[in-house]
């Protein structure tokens, strides 16, 4: 079989899918970047940024490494956002390992710099694998973040949810109650974790649901770039890899257009099936690369304005 033939099936899949999404109406998207290290990622982060800005998402948001690690980076990033695009940047912001004036003084910076949209996290040990401490001058948690920025203006506020609960809670009713807190504290919207199994998330939008919980619950969805780093990842957060995706990577360590194509293709089916349980809103965890993403959004029948017509 040739390679052409091989990998006809998933574009006559990705065509059904497209024209499945064709009929719905109303479906909104955002997109996660991360601050570059380097001037190649930085090259590659400001070519894929004009990419999706004509898709329009409800925001885009840039993230904050451990204890502030990368804050300078992320600042630089923002304001680029806010003064080359007409993008909405929600700035990551975390509380471990800095006092709160210094968390506070970050958010200050963020509000004069014109920034109204806010993620609000706990943060990860600057150390992989070590145990969480919260600093003595600082916020001990996202919820007791989420209450700092609120007394300080009146920010749109996101903040985290995890449908296969965070590695760190004791228990699932552990984590529900810490994202109860988070939306007490004035939290508008929980951004999941990413997943592969739809129904986990379904599972957990109906437990969260009948907890009380009923701010907007935005799926994160991850396409599939580079199948081990995505176990990496999904090690360090506590996400399962099922079996089967593991079967639909793993032959195609050598052939990446076949992969992309295999990637647009979960990614499509796990927001047909959400879509159909009433989802409406989608957030993209690009890794700062246009290409599936903005497949991803095409399919959902959200188009740039150079594709109308």
């Amino acid at each position: 079989m040739t390679t052409d033939a091989a990998i006809q099936p998933v574009v006559d899949r990705l065509s059904a899918l497209a024209l499945r999404f064709s009929g719905m109406v109303n479906l909104r998207v955002s997109f996660e970047f991360f601050p570059p290290r380097t001037g190649e990622m930085e090259r590659m982060l400001w070519k894929s940024i004009p990419r999706l800005a004509p898709i329009e998402p409800d925001f885009v948001s840039v993230t904050y490494g451990a204890g502030g690690g990368t804050r300078d980076r992320t600042h630089a990033t923002v304001r680029r956002i806010l003064e080359e695009t007409t993008l909405t940047p929600a700035a990551h912001l975390t509380c471990i390992a800095e006092t709160r004036d210094e968390v506070d003084d970050v958010a200050r910076a963020y509000r004069e710099a014109g920034v109204r949209h806010i993620v609000a996290l706990r943060g990860d040990p600057p150390e992989p694998g070590a145990a969480y401490a919260p600093h003595p001058g600082g916020y001990r948690y996202a919820a007791d973040l989420v209450e700092g920025l609120n007394r300080i203006a009146d920010f749109d506020i996101s903040v985290a949810a995890y449908p296969e609960t965070h590695p760190e809670a004791p228990s699932a009713d552990f984590d529900l109650d810490n994202l109860k807190r988070k939306i007490d504290a004035g939290a508008r919207r929980a951004i999941t974790q990413f997943f592969f199994d739809t129904e986990v998330f379904l599972r957990f939008r109906d437990r969260i649901r009948r907890a009380g919980v009923d701010v907007p619950l935005i799926p994160g969805i991850l396409p599939v770039t580079n199948f081990d780093r995505v176990v990496h990842f999904a090690s360090m957060c506590g996400t399962g890899v099922p079996g089967w995706l593991s079967r639909l990577f793993e032959p195609l360590g050598r052939d990446p257009e076949t992969r992309k194509l295999v990637a647009a293709m979960v990614a499509g089916e796990q927001c047909r099936i959400l879509a159909g349980e009433g989802v409406s809103r989608f957030h993209f965890y690009t890794l700062n690369r246009a290409d599936l993403t903005f497949a991803m959004c095409h399919a959902l029948g959200l188009r740039a304005p150079a594709d109308d017509g």
